[in-house]
């Protein structure tokens, strides 16, 4: 009953789903205070909390400065200017990344990491989030289809349960299909 909340938190519940969501609500008060207690443990992880703003030290320090008209400098820039365009990809060449938080509602595990196609299959921990069961991270993902997985405890792997495309894997699991 706990991945019906979730998926009504991140609105993933279609209008059917919507009615018997308010009606369970309405019926069944545990229910309902479970409910309260994921919100606002969600209100808390998208709040911005900034307890105080950092000062800057500013320095008054003389710039080093080389005017432009000397050979040195002109070959200097002349230089850098091939290195930036031989060795730095234009902007065509590089692929759009978009930030996407990974959550997985998982109380029973003591560690949660993720690994997919957007890290090259290397896993990177998850970060519990309070003491709701709630493990989260969010990653940038270039455009396109990614396969991802969860990995729980260090041996469990656990397809998406909010994500209904998977495929097969080469060992005999699932992995979900996420589309950027």
């Amino acid at each position: 009953m706990d991945q019906i909340i979730s998926m009504f938190i991140d609105n993933e519940l279609g209008l059917t789903d919507k009615v018997k969501f308010v009606n369970k609500i309405h019926a069944d008060s545990a229910f309902k205070d479970l409910t309260l207690d994921f919100l606002e443990q969600e209100q808390l992880l998208r709040s911005n909390v900034v307890d105080r703003v950092p000062m800057v030290k500013v320095s008054a320090k003389k710039p080093f400065f080389i005017p432009f008209w000397r050979p040195i400098a002109v070959m200097t820039s002349a230089l850098a200017a091939i290195l930036i365009l031989l060795f730095f990809p234009s902007p065509s060449e590089i692929t759009s990344q978009t930030p996407y938080r990974f959550i997985i509602h998982r109380p029973d595990a003591n560690h949660a990491e993720i690994t997919g196609s957007f890290t090259e299959w290397q896993t990177f921990p998850m970060k519990r989030t309070g003491d709701s069961g709630y493990w989260e991270i969010t990653l940038d993902i270039p455009e396109g289809e990614h396969r991802f997985i969860y990995i729980l405890d260090g041996k469990q792997r656990l397809p998406d349960p909010t994500l209904p495309r998977r495929e097969q894997d080469d060992f005999g699991g699932e992995n979900s299909i996420l589309s950027i």
